[in-house]
């Protein structure tokens, strides 16, 4: 595909679409740190005394997701605006499917990840008629919400509530409260990237058939309706971190909506470009 402003109406405006366009994929980029070094302060609690290899997705599922997504956004945005079509071809072709796959099993990966987050604040020690206060000493964390701790100290462990749990495997406490809280934000987590992997599904499928010359008008409706209902859903996710206070999760899932805006725009422009030069004269 050749970049167009047939849907722009002028230059200047496509020059602004783009401007705006590789804006949110730096923004994105920024984020990969942002959740790197939220994560790297949460190993301070979770795995303090190592990490093993297995326990590396569980601690870094954010990070190695979003690196995954940011890299699969930057391939697509070669495949629908950058690259020509006869440029798509040969070495060049696999190359970019071959990233693509290598960027598809990290997401899945990371999926596992949220996963294992999840099951953690499911596999709790009960610790009936247990007082905070008295246990200072232990060297105790308390969670706060999720990939958030805190030392157990004078200041924090009057406010805890009676139901106290311990997650197994870790030296962490945590209320009723706090883990209602913390399972939420997983929940969001697992339906958020299940989501985005069933989009990208659908864009490969969209992508593969263009670049065949099969990618009709009526194949677009069907996909139109079921990528509606999976943003949807990541537009209810984001929504939920706004309302819960998770910050970072709540400005990264609106850039991702955003930056996905580019790349259906990119898909539309592409098949329309196609059926105007197959057009007859």
């Amino acid at each position: 595909m050749t970049s167009s402003t047939s849907i722009f109406g002028s230059t200047n405006r496509y020059r602004v679409f783009t401007w705006v366009k590789y804006l949110t994929y730096a923004l994105l980029s920024v984020n990969i740190y942002l959740f790197l070094q939220q994560e790297l302060t949460a190993l301070e609690y979770t795995f303090a005394d190592g990490i093993e290899p297995g326990q590396i997705i569980q601690s870094f599922s954010a990070t190695i997701d979003t690196g995954s997504w940011v890299l699969l956004l930057l391939l697509f945005e070669l495949e629908t605006s950058v690259l020509n079509d006869s440029q798509i071809r040969g070495v060049t072709k696999w190359m970019l499917h071959g990233v693509r796959g290598i960027c598809y099993i990290a997401i899945a990966y990371a999926f596992t990840g949220y996963y294992a987050e999840l099951v953690a604040l499911y596999n709790l020690i009960p610790m009936p008629s247990f007082d905070p206060c008295s246990a200072i000493a232990q060297n105790l964390s308390i969670l706060v919400t999720l990939d958030e701790y805190s030392p157990l100290d004078a200041s924090n462990c009057a406010s805890m509530s009676s139901l106290v749990y311990r997650l197994e495997g870790f030296e962490i406490i945590a209320d009723d409260q706090a883990l209602q809280v913390a399972r939420g934000l997983a929940w969001a987590d697992i339906l958020n990237a299940g989501a985005w992997i069933l989009v990208v599904i659908v864009l490969e499928v969209e992508v593969r058939l263009q670049l065949r010359g099969n990618l009709s008008d009526k194949i677009m409706d069907g996909t139109k309706f079921v990528k509606l209902a999976l943003y949807g859903t990541l537009f209810c996710a984001a929504l939920y971190w706004g309302y819960a206070g998770a910050f970072l999760d709540f400005w990264d899932a609106c850039l991702w909506l955003f930056a996905f805006i580019f790349i259906e725009l990119n898909v539309f422009e592409w098949q329309n470009e196609t059926s105007r030069e197959g057009a007859p004269i």
